[in-house]
């Protein structure tokens, strides 16, 4: 009677196991882009869902980290230390990001995006396309946008707008320290 008990617990763990790790659906369908941001985010690697963002998204990510990478090269150079040090200080993240996905994942934390994905995900009840827009509805009636990348897979829009913005807003800071570098540097006799 133990050794059916044992077999049949065995059993269970194995099904269990084998059905919650199942493929998922390919990454050129919406569903099997939410459900590789699902999992990324349920197991805390928020970063592994910046290859499911849209392309535009993406290279919002990247400005922010190009920009502010310049922006500390430029005051490393001509700021006097008091300023440099305040420079620094607020973009040493996005400075030291070695890539987009990194300086999404920062964002993604500050902003709290990652607290709202962890509740809000739940599974898929159905998908919504058109054309080159889809719409993933959730179990929970949550909806997420994606669009079609062009190499076929589905990306999220939901934090393009804002990254975009970030990525104007470091653009236009770098802007600032390139002029007063060359102030300070005038000044310096």
């Amino acid at each position: 009677m133990v050794a059916i008990v044992l077999l049949l617990a065995c059993v269970i763990q194995v099904a269990t196991r084998a059905l919650n790790r199942r493929p998922f659906a390919p990454d050129t369908v919406p569903e099997g882009a939410y459900a590789r941001i699902a999992l990324a985010v349920a197991e805390r690697r928020t970063r592994d869902a910046f290859a499911y963002l849209e392309t535009e998204a993406q290279w919002a990510s990247y400005t922010v980290r190009d920009a502010r990478k310049k922006g500390c090269e430029r005051a490393r150079k001509s700021y006097p230390p008091d300023e440099r040090k305040k420079i620094l200080a607020a973009w040493k993240d996005d400075c030291n990001a070695a890539d987009g996905a990194d300086v999404f994942e920062k964002i993604a934390l500050r902003r709290g995006w990652t607290a709202r994905l962890e509740r809000d995900l739940s599974g898929v009840a159905h998908v919504e396309i058109q054309g080159e827009r889809a719409t993933v509805v959730t179990g929970r009636g949550t909806r997420y946008p994606f669009r079609r990348r062009d190499n076929g897979i589905w990306g999220l829009t939901i934090f393009t707008a804002e990254l975009q913005a970030e990525a104007e807003r470091a653009s236009r800071d770098l802007e600032m320290v390139e002029r007063a570098a060359l102030d300070y540097e005038r000044a310096v006799p």
